[in-house]
This record gives structure tokens, C-alpha cells and sequence, in this order.
């Protein structure tokens, strides 16, 4: 782990492997760590697997209350230019880092030779939901991170996943517990007010693998099959055993799924 400097940030990143570039994006309010078995797989590929903390999130500081994600997107762009990868990286998005992987699309396409999303949407936030969320940023900023822990505790799994991963689903509660309430507070203003993307769903001119568990309540398997029928060419994995984490509820499943993406690539 490093960190790297940006013109506006700083990032603390884990840069690993050499040949063709993958980008590990993680969701809200997660870190790099996340996607410890998907970093293992594509290692194992020959792969060099670039895993930042998003700003504000993880280890990197929170600068803005707003960070829109756009601004994630322009971090990433810097931070592959910093780091000297070629353009051409398969970009893995989970979540919020699946709305960051939209204005990748949006702002960036030259660094992007396919997309793996995983348990996110392409709409943008109902009026409602936006509100929810601008809420919840003045909860955690006036009470902390434990209230939101207790939250996602109960909308992040499936159930059998609390005892057969264990260990992984603890993890991930200390981060959300350790994360920055400004950086959080702003990472969720900017959710609540980025534009939907299902337009671009017909447009995407690259391959894409959309992943998502088979009991995911946040980003549902409808929604996400819908998404995946709209996009030309794209691939569908339902993941059994998982929710919205599929990453780490059933790395082996999300990894076959991953393997066969890698293996039909041009």
C-alpha cells in the first residue's frame, strides 16, 4: 500500500502485479479491502490489480462535503495516469463504485477496455431516496458511524452469510464503523445527486459483465437482469448464496463468473 498524490487528493492505493491493468472499485462507505478474493484471482491471471480507497473513504482523507461521482471518476483517471497504466483496464465496480464506473464511461472511456459491475443500478435516486440519503449524511456527521453499521448490517447479506463468512462479514462492519462521517456524509450527497444512466445502457460499446446475488435487496437481481438485457452484448451472473456483497458472500461463484468474462475477451 502507498499513497499516491493527486492534483486534488491523495489516494492510498494497493498497486500489485504487472500486465494488463484491472481497476478495483468498492462500495460505500467500504475500502480496498473488499475485494481481497477477486485480487487473488485476477493476481493469479497475470494481472496488475490497481485497488485505491476512494477519497474520503478508507484511508484516503475527506476534503469536500459534496463528492459527486464525477469527482471519483477524475481520482481514478489521475490516479491510473499517476500510476503509469495503459489505458485499456477492465474496470470492477460494486455498488456506489458502479455509479463512479457510469462517469468512467461518461468522462474517461479511453481507460476502459471492459466493465464488471457488480449489485449496483443505473438509475439515479428517487426524489425520496435522495432525500434518505442527504438524512442519513447529517445522522453520521451529528452521531457517528455506528447507526449506519446497525443499518447496512441488516440490508448488506444474505442470511447464511453472517455464519459461513463470518470472519469477512466482521471485517467489513469495522470499516464501515472506522470510516470518516465527513467522508461518508459526502460520498452519500453525491449519490443522491447523480445522474441516471440507463440511457447509456444501449450505447456502451464495450464488453460487460453484470454481476449480482441472488437475494441482493438493494440492487435486486430484476433490476440488474434488466440492465444486462439493455446492453448490447453483455454478460449475466446470478450468484447463489449472496446479497448485495456477492464479492465476498461467494467469491468462488463471482470468480467463475469472472473467469469466463476474462476468457471470451477479444
Amino acid at each position: 500500500m502507498s499513497w499516491i498524490q493527486l492534483p486534488q487528493t491523495r489516494l492510498w492505493v494497493q498497486d500489485q502485479g504487472r500486465g494488463p491493468g484491472v481497476l478495483l472499485v468498492h462500495g460505500f462507505p467500504l475500502d480496498h479491502s473488499m475485494w481481497k478474493y477477486q485480487q487473488e484471482f485476477f493476481l493469479a491471471r497475470g494481472y496488475r490489480v490497481v485497488a485505491p480507497d476512494l477519497r474520503g473513504l478508507g484511508q484516503s482523507p475527506p476534503l469536500d462535503e459534496v463528492t459527486t461521482m464525477a469527482q471519483f471518476a477524475d481520482d481514478l483517471a489521475q490516479l491510473l495516469q499517476a500510476l503509469e497504466v495503459s489505458p485499456g483496464v477492465i474496470y470492477v465496480g460494486l455498488s456506489m463504485g458502479g455509479y463512479v464506473a457510469w462517469e468512467m464511461v461518461r468522462r474517461h472511456r479511453r481507460w476502459l477496455r471492459a466493465m464488471v459491475l457488480c449489485d449496483t443500478k443505473a438509475a439515479a435516486d428517487t426524489p425520496e431516496a435522495a432525500q434518505a440519503r442527504l438524512q442519513l449524511a447529517q445522522n453520521i456527521l451529528q452521531h457517528g458511524m455506528d447507526e449506519l453499521d446497525r443499518t447496512m448490517r441488516e440490508k448488506l447479506w444474505a442470511g447464511e452469510s453472517s455464519t459461513r463468512q463470518e470472519e469477512d462479514v466482521e471485517h467489513i462492519h469495522q470499516v464501515i464503523r472506522s470510516t470518516s462521517p465527513q467522508g461518508a456524509a459526502a460520498a452519500l450527497r453525491g449519490m443522491a445527486q447523480r445522474q441516471d444512466a440507463t440511457e447509456l445502457l444501449p450505447q456502451l460499446e464495450l464488453p460487460v459483465l453484470y454481476v449480482c446475488g441472488d437475494q441482493d435487496v438493494l440492487s435486486t437481481p430484476e433490476q440488474m437482469h434488466q440492465m444486462a438485457q439493455a446492453t448490447p452484448g453483455a454478460r449475466w451472473a446470478l450468484i447463489p448464496q449472496a446479497g448485495h456483497m456477492a464479492p465476498i458472500e461467494n467469491p468462488q461463484a463471482v470468480n467463475r463468473a469472472l473467469e469466463e468474462f476474462l476468457d471470451n475477451l477479444s
